[in-house]
């Protein structure tokens, strides 16, 4: 089974769960950006939950099945339609042979998650199927014309369908962002780290699946030493010296060399993931510190 790519957005990559642990090579684990939304996709087509999907970025996406498939899209309120039909959100829906699939432009949120039974097995690279567009490792990202192939479907019925998804999209408004202070929050002054969890900040357009920028007020330094480079992760705050914070995103470096203020917990680095550029954005220290990733070796 194949599916050949008629058109690609602004923005198509493959994602999966990533590579980690090759960070003394470089190379940083990447995966979907938006981990929530590729975990539910896989779930709701009884995909095993490293099986890579297409991550869309603010649609515009077409692609034609050459076999009967089942297919959803999670991550926004993006709308997938088959032969012109509308599916519902995060509605999974059989695909005919020869169909022509489209994921339309969301209203809200930014990245969706077109997930395929037997995932797309095109192949692997440092055991991931993940497009890292820092380093550019990984498979290429996909083109008008493309065909990938799609891998075997999976024996039994793994639940499809039961992780169905009934609240708001991960790109809907909602509070502040919840993040762990520091590593390096010593390195800021007491006024800043009152600013971070006080103020508002908004999300610049020059930003992308490695980082995004926030602008706002300034987060001024106790130090002015310089850092040595050390481990980051998704999520991390780091701050440059004009005070303008940047959150990496899942293609972010292995190493960094600014000051990281805070990080933020998984469940609110999905939410940036879904930040479009304009967004409003606020931050609060999570219960009990709350969990975050942690860098990989």
């Amino acid at each position: 089974m194949t599916v050949t790519i008629l058109r690609t957005g602004p923005l198509t990559v493959l994602k999966d769960r990533g590579r980690p642990g090759h960070a003394a090579q470089g190379v940083a684990p990447s995966g979907a950006v938006d981990r929530s939304s590729f975990t539910r996709a896989n779930a709701l087509v009884g995909n095993p939950p490293e099986a890579a999907v297409l991550e869309c970025t603010l649609g515009g996406l077409r692609v034609r099945f050459d076999e009967p498939a089942t297919a959803v899209l999670t991550g926004t309120d993006a709308v997938l339609t088959v032969c012109g039909d509308r599916a519902g959100v995060e509605q999974v829906v059989e695909v005919p042979a020869g169909a022509e699939v489209t994921v339309t432009m969301p209203r809200r949120g930014l990245r969706s998650y077109l997930a395929v039974r037997g995932g797309f097995a095109v192949p692997p690279v440092l055991g991931s199927r993940s497009t890292d567009r820092l380093t550019r490792v990984g498979p290429a990202t996909p083109a008008v014309g493309d065909v990938l192939p799609i891998g075997a479907v999976p024996a039994g019925d793994h639940g499809i369908g039961a992780a169905r998804h009934t609240t708001a999209p991960a790109g809907a408004d909602g509070g502040p962002w919840e993040v762990d202070l520091g590593p390096r929050e010593d390195w800021f002054t007491a006024e800043a780290v009152e600013t971070l969890l006080g103020a508002e900040f908004t999300v610049s357009p020059a930003g992308d699946s490695v980082g995004l920028r926030l602008a706002g007020p300034a987060l001024s330094r106790s130090r002015t030493a310089e850092l040595p480079s050390e481990g980051v992760v998704r999520g991390a705050i780091q701050v440059p010296p004009d005070g303008q914070p940047i959150i990496f995103q899942a293609d972010h470096p292995v190493t960094g060399g600014y000051p990281v203020i805070a990080v933020l917990t998984p469940a609110a680095a999905d939410r940036a993931a879904q930040a479009r550029p304009g967004a409003k954005v606020r931050f609060v220290v999570a219960p009990s510190g709350g969990p975050v990733d942690r860098p990989q070796r």
